[in-house]
């Protein structure tokens, strides 16, 4: 039988020479070159945890120790290391203990008159990979929240059955001026204006049951303080607790918005101010055009061509007087609608 090669890190703490050495020679059996430590007591264990050099993937621990045993051993080797699956070995076949060690965080609970080299092979390889996992998926979990909680970006989670918020993170807090507790005590539709819940409902009909989909686009939102902002909604599927739920980004773009329509009012504005003012550019217009026409005439006595020139210059300054007030009105307009 080929033997597994890869390097294996155990701390066994067993008092007795005799279980130790069985123990050795059942991991010896399954594995190439086990690289065990022996710990005696809780004092000596305590002493060999917290060296940082000592980096174990697994803790064999036997429960009856000179200086301690039982729940409170458990407790005491639990608070030293975090993220190492630790495997009781017993000569105490109690039932109800051996429930309660597990509900403790213990990973395995191996009888020492039962155990063999393949069981205990078994045990320890098994509880490494699945503690390597739940690691795994608690860094994976970790990096989640940090995004989450950490972005700039106003994000939410909502279940998509009931509505309610299932988690928030800080920008939605300082964006809506709810606490966490009012929040996670709502619903979406309730921070949505009444006008907006029919489209909210159309949304979520559009979308139910489907296992994925992405939505975006803008709506209107109401903050705690009555205040209504547009945001811009960028929303998908994720499961969450086993259960279907939205995630949401929400950024405010109130500014935006306002800024753009600010905008549009004023460009209405200047339109119809040129409008307004075409007719009265027409007619000084109209009259320069016929007196220069009258001027270059051959027929106009030249005794007049000088009263004409000054009817031409006449309109002229009218000319540049209704310019003046159309560029006077629109820096007015441009200045008020700054100002609110």
């Amino acid at each position: 039988m080929e033997k597994d090669k890869k390097k294996y890190k155990i701390l066994v703490v067993e008092d007795n020479p005799g279980d130790y050495l069985l123990v050795e020679d059942y991991l010896e059996d399954h594995i190439l070159s086990p690289q065990l430590v022996n710990a005696k007591s809780f004092q000596e264990t305590k002493e060999i945890l917290t060296e940082k050099e000592n980096q174990f993937d697994i803790i064999l621990l036997d429960l009856t120790l000179p200086d301690m045993s039982g729940e409170g051993l458990i407790n005491k080797i639990k608070s030293i290391v975090e993220g190492i699956p630790i495997i009781v070995l017993t000569g105490y076949s109690d039932v109800s203990f051996a429930v309660r060690s597990l509900s403790l965080g213990v990973a395995d609970y191996l009888l020492k008159d039962s155990i063999n080299s393949v069981a205990l092979y078994k045990s320890v390889v098994y509880n490494i990979e699945r503690f390597k996992f739940i690691k795994s998926i608690q860094d994976s979990e970790k990096k989640y929240s940090d995004l989450f909680q950490l972005s700039p970006l106003p994000m939410f989670v909502f279940d998509q059955e009931t509505l309610e918020f299932l988690d928030i993170n800080k920008a939605v807090l300082q964006q809506y001026g709810y606490s966490r507790e009012e929040f996670l005590s709502m619903t979406i539709k309730e921070i949505r204006p009444e006008e907006e819940i029919p489209t909210l409902n159309d949304a979520l009909e559009l979308n139910k049951g489907k296992d994925s989909y992405y939505y975006e686009g803008m709506t209107r939102h109401t903050k705690k303080n009555g205040d209504v902002i547009y945001v811009d909604i960028r929303s998908n599927v994720i499961i969450r607790d086993g259960r279907r739920a939205g995630i949401a980004l929400a950024n405010d773009v109130t500014e935006r918005v306002e800024h753009m329509e600010t905008i549009e009012k004023q460009n209405e504005k200047l339109k119809e101010i040129a409008w307004l003012q075409s007719h009265v550019v027409r007619a000084p217009l109209s009259r320069m055009m016929a007196l220069i026409k009258e001027i270059e005439s051959d027929s106009l006595p030249k005794k007049d061509r000088k009263l004409y020139l000054s009817y031409v210059l006449e309109s002229a300054n009218e000319l540049d007087q209704i310019v003046k007030d159309v560029v006077s009105k629109s820096q007015q307009i441009i200045t008020l609608d700054s100002n609110k």
